[in-house]
């Protein structure tokens, strides 16, 4: 079972300080350059309860993959008129083709391991037309891991107050991170304790999984929230 099918219910609320629309804009922008292929099709994978695309199925025929039942119950009662697949990014197959692939929010992370990053990478990438683009949100890199402090997040609302604390570590190339949480509501004041592990990827580690695909890759360095975006286009006589 996923960690999030127990945030699901508060995670828009939880992360209430993400812009979407300003990062839907910056997507946009990044793909009108990187975009050979001619449709406009997007695919979402780890969509989680569909924010970015309220401002994206304006512009493109969207679609969405995430790995949570509960994330995607959330995202179908707000988009009714998209499709959402339940899989994992590894090996999920939608049998088609889309001219853009996005993965978000350091949920490639989650993948913990090189070899794993590289079947993601692999999967995604097999979902693209010739001169498509896939666009993936790294986790941090192993040197922009900073430990010695306790994280938290905070959210104070009439109807939900929510107090996340968290003090991160690692093991090896993994980082830890074991949320305290309390959530409170009018019927009551639940505690939840979650782990997790996302790996710290490098540089070398993304540009290789890219071009092992035949992908050209560009990093954007500040990408949508200072974590930065891997960019990369299928060949427009690509056949994979």
């Amino acid at each position: 079972m996923s960690a999030y099918s127990e945030l699901a219910q508060i995670y828009d609320t939880l992360y209430g300080f993400k812009n979407y629309e300003a990062e839907a804009k910056r997507l946009r922008e990044i793909i009108e350059v990187a975009k050979q292929s001619r449709g406009n099709t997007l695919l979402d994978v780890a969509c989680g309860t569909g924010a970015h695309l309220v401002f994206l199925k304006k512009y493109f025929a969207v679609e969405g993959v995430d790995l949570t039942p509960q994330m995607l119950e959330i995202a179908r009662a707000r988009h009714p008129e998209i499709k959402f697949n339940l899989g994992d990014m590894r090996t999920f197959d939608l049998g088609r083709k889309f001219d853009v692939v996005m993965c978000l929010f350091s949920s490639i992370g989650y993948m913990k391991t090189p070899r794993r990053l590289r079947e993601a990478i692999i999967n995604m990438a097999r979902h693209l037309e010739p001169g498509g683009v896939l666009i993936v949100e790294p986790w941090l890199k192993p040197e922009d891991m900073k430990l010695g402090g306790v994280h938290s997040l905070f959210v104070d609302k009439p109807e939900l107050k929510i107090a996340r604390l968290d003090i991160p570590s690692v093991k090896g190339r993994v980082s830890i991170h074991k949320w305290h949480m309390l959530i409170g509501t009018a019927s009551g004041i639940k505690y939840l304790r979650q782990k997790h592990e996302l790996g710290m990827f490098t540089d070398a580690e993304y540009r290789e999984a890219f071009v092992a695909v035949g992908l050209k890759v560009f990093h954007d360095e500040k990408g949508l929230m200072n974590r930065g975006l891997y960019i990369g286009t299928s060949p427009v006589t690509a056949t994979n």
